[in-house]
């Protein structure tokens, strides 16, 4: 009988073991920084050594505006080179696919860094409405830096990027936009203890050293 009913629990365990692996809710950091922080150069080296997948914002909506067909291609664009921000329906539903489709492939990738997102308040709120309960945000990694550094390499990076906003005009916009809409958002998760700042004026090496020392506490 114990014999029978071991096969009985053997034969139903994967199915078990699916069920809750499809239930694991995605694991989100949100990496915010002013536009030339160093964000996707340092979610690339956290990805490198721990085991999260890197989605940008900025990154899916560029890919979206350029996909052939996109009914949101020329509306992407021209947010984009205004250094506005993009409806937030549209980017969160390009993140919430993109993280459906990492933990389809594999299961394991249930941990995101979330770069150059939430944005302002319409993002949080949007972010708070479709992924509520369907998402835990560990915390939010602050790269600081001042605005002529953040300039400074966004203009070099445009020598070779390819990017229509990296040029002064759009730059100004971004920060702006930085400015008033993001550090807002930065200050309320401040206020609830979630937010790790690391100095991003620094070098790559010095700035990732930073970045161990929180993960490798946070977990």
């Amino acid at each position: 009988m114990i014999v029978g009913l071991l096969h009985t629990l053997s034969g139903k365990l994967p199915r078990v073991v699916h069920r809750i692996s499809v239930m694991m809710k995605p694991q989100v950091v949100f990496v915010l920084g002013g536009p030339g922080a160093g964000k996707g150069t340092q979610c690339a080296r956290i990805v490198e050594n721990y085991s999260y997948t890197h989605l940008s914002a900025g990154d899916l909506l560029r890919e979206e505006r350029s996909r052939t067909g996109s009914e949101f291609g020329q509306l992407i664009d021209s947010y984009i080179k205004e250094g506005k921000i993009v409806p937030v329906e549209i980017t969160i539903n390009l993140l919430k696919k993109a993280m459906e489709k990492a933990m389809k492939v594999d299961e394991k990738k249930f941990r995101f860094l979330i770069d150059g997102f939430p944005r302002n308040q319409d993002n949080l709120l949007g972010w708070t409405t479709v992924m509520d309960g369907k998402a835990d945000v560990k915390f939010v990694l602050f790269f600081d830096c001042g605005n002529e550094v953040c300039i400074d390499r966004c203009l070099e990076r445009g020598k070779s990027s390819g990017r229509t906003d990296d040029n002064r005009e759009s730059l100004e916009k971004r920060i702006q936009t930085y400015l008033q809409s993001t550090r807002p958002i930065i200050e309320q998760y401040e206020k609830q203890g979630k937010v790790r700042t690391i100095d991003a004026s620094r070098s790559v090496d010095e700035v990732f050293a930073d970045v161990k020392n929180i993960l490798d506490k946070e977990g």
